[in-house]
């Protein structure tokens, strides 16, 4: 049978004797039917609505189309779904699914708001809204946990992000050598706690104490008895942010540039981690500690050396610590180094995710303060992933995965969208390689088996 060629078909290869012919006719189809697992966790954690409360809306309420909570859905899904631009959701406002996720009702004639809509939600938020959203992000830490946690270790790094433009708080980096900005994130394990957003005209450790100090008042007025440890790299060892924690029965956990006063007090043991490199032909590692002090500092503070030799030589480490040798949840200055410290590594994972798989870095926004409203709304669709993957994929193929992956294969499934007076129903791909698992995390998410 012939298919005669029009303006929506396309006409590829044949396979034989069968024509292969596409054509976007398909009727109401989506490419995001697992954006409804997201849906599920946004409900119980009254999410837009809590953050519709966060912005004053100055528009008339007998004008309004859209309303701020439907915005901020349609937003945060649509980062989570992998739709970074704003131009997107110029098709994407029709999209069936988004509407149902938006908690809007399926219908072609009455579209979500469209990208100049949503610019002028970004640009209206202000240095009050994005403190409100903030706050409600420490908010939503907290209510993530069943019990009270014993300990919460709180990680802070800084990360660049570039800036092409002329975006306000653009500055040269000499470090990064780019126009960019400066956020410091805080995260504890997987978990988001805040993200800020810096101009880069400025030391990695600005901001850091009032923004500790904030933290560690709410987490306390919530769990007066839990430990609190704060671990930073060595941007972050500044002695009156020490001494801060040192008032506050707040531990720490820093790293600490080498210089001459401590090569010399670290000697013996790299010497010793030398011979025994050479002995054995193989890595070693000694773990020390000392008492140290520079000049401008208020006191001494223990000091724990990694002194570490290979094959290639040396390669001493240090780190700062208020926690005491053998006292401490982590013992030995073994597992100080290696169960915290060492761990900041994984927090980078955490930041590449909101860099590159939730768009934190599409700060080309004139305003800063509408910058600082765009890397809210990716930590959040960041929040959302990480529930998902902290409740409902435990135990799964995907309990480690990265964002991208988790919405490679589990929020981009092709569906048909059928409506009725009393119905949505979605028709999933047949070939969808994940139909139990889909079928298990919607089982959690929901509290009740799902119908095989």
């Amino acid at each position: 049978m012939r298919t005669d060629c029009n303006s929506k078909t396309i006409q590829f290869t044949s396979i034989g004797r069968q024509n292969v012919v596409a054509g976007f006719d398909g009727g109401r189809i989506t490419s995001d039917a697992g954006v409804l697992l997201l849906r599920e966790i946004a409900r119980k954690m009254k999410l837009f609505e809590r953050l519709a409360g966060c912005l004053p809306d100055p528009r008339d309420p007998a004008m309004i189309e859209h309303d701020q909570s439907t915005m901020f859905a349609q937003r945060i899904m649509g980062i989570a779904c992998g739709w970074e631009d704003l131009n997107d959701h110029d098709s994407l406002r029709v999209d069936p699914l988004m509407q149902v996720a938006t908690e809007r009702r399926v219908d072609v004639d009455r579209p979500l708001a469209s990208a100049s809509t949503l610019c002028r939600l970004e640009n209206r938020a202000d240095n009050k809204t994005n403190a409100a959203i903030g706050r409600l992000m420490v908010e939503l830490f907290i209510e993530s946990f069943d019990k009270p946690p014993t300990e919460l270790i709180l990680d802070f790094d800084a990360t660049d992000d570039p800036i092409h433009g002329k975006q306000e708080g653009a500055f040269f980096h000499g470090y990064y050598k780019n126009y960019c900005y400066l956020p410091l994130y805080v995260f504890c394990g997987e978990r988001l706690v805040a993200s800020y957003l810096r101009p880069s005209n400025m030391d990695a450790s600005k901001n850091s104490r009032a923004l500790l100090k904030l933290l560690v008042k709410r987490l306390r007025q919530t769990w007066p008895e839990v430990k609190i440890i704060f671990s930073g790299d060595g941007g972050f060892c500044r002695w009156k942010l020490l001494r801060w924690c040192d008032r506050n029965k707040v531990d720490y956990v820093v790293g600490l540039a080498g210089n001459p006063r401590l090569e010399h007090e670290a000697a013996q043991y790299m010497l010793a981690a030398q011979k025994e490199c050479t002995i054995h032909q193989t890595k070693a590692r000694i773990f020390g500690t000392f008492q140290y002090a520079a000049k401008t500092w208020d006191r001494q503070r223990r000091v724990i050396v990694k002194a570490e030799h290979t094959e290639k030589g040396a390669n001493p480490r240090y780190i700062l610590t208020s926690l005491p040798e053998e006292k401490s949840l982590h013992g030995t200055s073994r597992e100080i180094y290696d169960d915290i410290y060492c761990a900041r590594g994984e927090m980078e994972n955490r930041i590449k995710e909101q860099q590159l798989g939730l768009f934190a870095d599409r700060t080309s926004c004139r305003k800063f303060d509408a910058n600082q409203f765009r890397l809210h709304l990716s930590s959040l669709a960041y929040i959302l992933i990480e529930t998902l993957r902290r409740t409902a994929l435990v135990g799964t193929e995907l309990a480690k995965a990265q964002v991208t992956t988790i919405r490679n294969k589990l929020l981009k499934i092709g569906a048909i969208v059928i409506t009725s007076v009393r119905r949505i129903v979605l028709q999933l791909s047949s070939a969808y390689p994940l139909q139990e698992l889909f079928m298990q995390v919607a089982g959690k998410l929901l509290c009740r088996p799902q119908v095989e």
